[in-house]
C-alpha cells in the first residue's frame, strides 16, 4: 500500500488539495462565462437560435481546421446523426472498437444497425488498422464495390474508430482501408478536441467526425456536442435535419425531410463561447500536468503512465495508468477511492454488455488486456 499512498500523496500535491475530495475531472470557467450567460439572457435568445451559436460553430471549425461545424444537444445525438448520413440503416452493420464508453455502440443501435468489435492498439488504446484490416480480409466481400459480412449477409455501412481518452489512433491509416473496402469513416472524436495525428486535428480524417463538450470534456456546453465535416453540402444537409428540416421562410410551416430537434441552445453555445476563447490555455495546462505524472511514474517499476502515442498530439483529456494486473488494478481504486481521491477503471468492453454480447468481433486480446488494467487519475485543469 506504501506505492498506491505515494500515488495519491503525489496527486494531493498536484492539485494542492491536502484533504479534500478530489474529482476525476472537473470544468473549468475561468473567462466570460457568466458575462455570455447574462448577454444571452437579456437577449430572450436562449433556445436554438442566437449569435452564440452561430459563433461557437466558426470558433471550432477554425480550431480544428474543418470546413463545417455544426452544434448538437450531445456528442451521442451528434454521432448518431453522422451515421445515419453516411447510409447507416437497419440492414447493415458497423465496425467500432469495444473499448469505448457506452454512447458509441447505443448510438449506432439506434440506427437500427448492429456493432461489429474489433480490436484497439495498446499504445494508443485506439482502433488498431492491423485488427481492423484483418477482419475485413476473414470476413468482408465486395458486391457491386459494396462491402458485405459474408456470414451475416449484412452490408457493412461505416466504420467508427473512438480517440481514447484524447489519445489519436491510427486514424489515417484506418482512413486508407476505409478507402479500400468503400466504406464511409466516421470518427467518434468526443474526448479529442485539441488533439492531432500527424498535424490534423481529429475529427477531420473521414466523412463525419464527431466533438462531445459534456460537463467532464476539456471544454463544456453543460451538455453539448458538434459535428464536423469537409463536405459544405454535408454541412448544410446536417445543420437543416438538426432543426427539424424546416424550410425556411417567415411564416409558414413546411419541412422537406425526416428532421430532429438536435440543436444546441444558445444559452450552451454561450458558455462554448467562452470556453474556447480559453482553449489554449486549458491545453497547456493539461499537458503540463500529463508532464508531471509522466515524470512522477517513471520512478514506478510496476505502474506507467500512458504517454502520447507516435505521430501525435495529444489533449490528455484524462490521464491514464497501466496496472501489471487486475488484483493490483482494484486495490488500488479501493485504496485511492478510500482516500477521496477520485479514480475510475476503463470501461467495460461493450460486447460484454448484455445488448450487445452476440454481436460479432474479431480477437479482442488488447481489449481485454487493458480493460483489465487501465485506472484514469484526476485530470483537472490546475
Amino acid at each position: 500500500m506504501e506505492q498506491y499512498n505515494n500515488i495519491t500523496t503525489f496527486i494531493r500535491e498536484l492539485y494542492k488539495v491536502p484533504t479534500n475530495f478530489i474529482p476525476l475531472h472537473a470544468p473549468t470557467f475561468a473567462g466570460n462565462e457568466k458575462k455570455y450567460l447574462n448577454e444571452c439572457i437579456d437577449s430572450t435568445f436562449v433556445s436554438s437560435v442566437g449569435k452564440f451559436v452561430t459563433r461557437f460553430e466558426e470558433m471550432i471549425a477554425e480550431f480544428t481546421g474543418a470546413k463545417k461545424a455544426i452544434v448538437t444537444l450531445n456528442g451521442t445525438n451528434a454521432l448518431h446523426l453522422a451515421l445515419l448520413c453516411v447510409g447507416v440503416d437497419a440492414e447493415s452493420e458497423v465496425i467500432t472498437q469495444p473499448l469505448s464508453f457506452i454512447a458509441t455502440a447505443n448510438a449506432i443501435s439506434y440506427t437500427g444497425a448492429k456493432p461489429v468489435f474489433v480490436d484497439v492498439d495498446c499504445d494508443t488504446m485506439g482502433m488498431s488498422p492491423i485488427s481492423l484490416r484483418k477482419w475485413l480480409e476473414a470476413n468482408v466481400e465486395m458486391r457491386s464495390s459494396e462491402p458485405f459480412n459474408c456470414k451475416t449477409n449484412k452490408r457493412i455501412s461505416a466504420i467508427v474508430p473512438m480517440h481514447t481518452f484524447g489519445h489519436p489512433c491510427r486514424i489515417a491509416e484506418i482512413a486508407e482501408i476505409c478507402t479500400d473496402y468503400n466504406i464511409p469513416l466516421v470518427e467518434d472524436a468526443a474526448e479529442s478536441l485539441g488533439s492531432f495525428y500527424k498535424g490534423k486535428h481529429t475529427g477531420n480524417f473521414g466523412k463525419i467526425g464527431v466533438l462531445s463538450f459534456n460537463g467532464n470534456k476539456t471544454i463544456t456546453t453543460g451538455g453539448g456536442g458538434m459535428l464536423l465535416t469537409n463536405d459544405e453540402d454535408l454541412g448544410n444537409h446536417l445543420k437543416h435535419i438538426t432543426t427539424q428540416a424546416k424550410i425556411a421562410h417567415p411564416w409558414e410551416y413546411a419541412h422537406d425531410n425526416i428532421g430532429y430537434n438536435y440543436r444546441m441552445p444558445n444559452i450552451n453555445a454561450a458558455i462554448g463561447v467562452a470556453q474556447m476563447e480559453k482553449i489554449n490555455e486549458i491545453l497547456s495546462s493539461k499537458r503540463e500536468i500529463a508532464r508531471e505524472y509522466s515524470k512522477f511514474f517513471k520512478t514506478s517499476t510496476s505502474i506507467s503512465h500512458i504517454t502520447e502515442p507516435s505521430n501525435s498530439r495529444s489533449n490528455f483529456w484524462l490521464n491514464a495508468i497501466l496496472f501489471p494486473s487486475i488484483e493490483e488494478r482494484d486495490d488500488f481504486l479501493k485504496f485511492s477511492n478510500e482516500k477521496d481521491v477520485m479514480t475510475r477503471p476503463i470501461w467495460k468492453l461493450l460486447n460484454k454488455m448484455e445488448m450487445f454480447k452476440d454481436c460479432q468481433c474479431g480477437d479482442l486480446s488488447n481489449s481485454e488486456f487493458l480493460e483489465d488494467r487501465i485506472v484514469n487519475i484526476p485530470s483537472s485543469v490546475i
